[in-house]
């Protein structure tokens, strides 16, 4: 494993993200929470990489979801719209590239990323209101993408959960 991302494995103490595979942390919760006793607010740093391997796969949120780009190579944001349309977004540094160093997805939109094929790893940011809480989030699976995006198998088939568990764990909050 390379040094620098061993580095900050260690750093942040990321963990697997369930479901999705993303490594993780979370770095805030808000200390007060809605009259339905979810939180105002979340925000979570996360990395990926290729060595390990940390990717997100196909999931979507009933809530809108703000990206962050903090640092490293670039990402790739795969977005499939329920119009049956999609879009690549790449975050990164450089905006007068066309990088963006934020985002927002809307809720009800499918997405995954990555860190781009020559890059070593994307340091980056996810911050929600009303904050995240397991019931939010739905993962995609292979066989249903594939029946609404047939024009983007690689990533479906490289992104997309093969079957199993689609739910975060009961109780789980980033």
């Amino acid at each position: 494993m390379d040094a620098e991302i061993k580095a900050l494995i260690e750093h942040f103490s990321f963990a697997p993200l369930p479901v999705e595979g993303t490594l993780f942390v979370s770095a805030y919760r808000s200390a007060e929470s809605l009259p339905n006793g979810k939180p105002y607010g979340t925000g979570m740093i996360g990395m990926y990489c290729h060595e390990p391997r940390s990717v997100s796969c196909f999931h979507k949120l009933t809530i809108d979801e703000m990206w962050h780009f903090y640092g490293g190579d670039p990402l790739r944001l795969i977005l499939l719209y329920p119009n049956g349309s999609s879009r690549d977004v790449i975050l990164g540094n450089n905006p007068l590239k066309g990088q963006y160093v934020q985002f927002v997805i809307p809720a009800g939109v499918w997405q995954a990323g990555h860190c781009i094929e020559s890059g070593r790893y994307s340091l980056f940011g996810c911050t929600l209101a009303p904050g995240f809480t397991g019931d939010i989030f739905t993962g995609g699976v292979q066989a249903d993408l594939l029946k609404m995006y047939p024009d983007r198998e690689k990533d479906i088939l490289d992104y997309g959960l093969t079957g199993g568990e689609t739910k975060m764990p009961d109780g789980f909050a980033n």
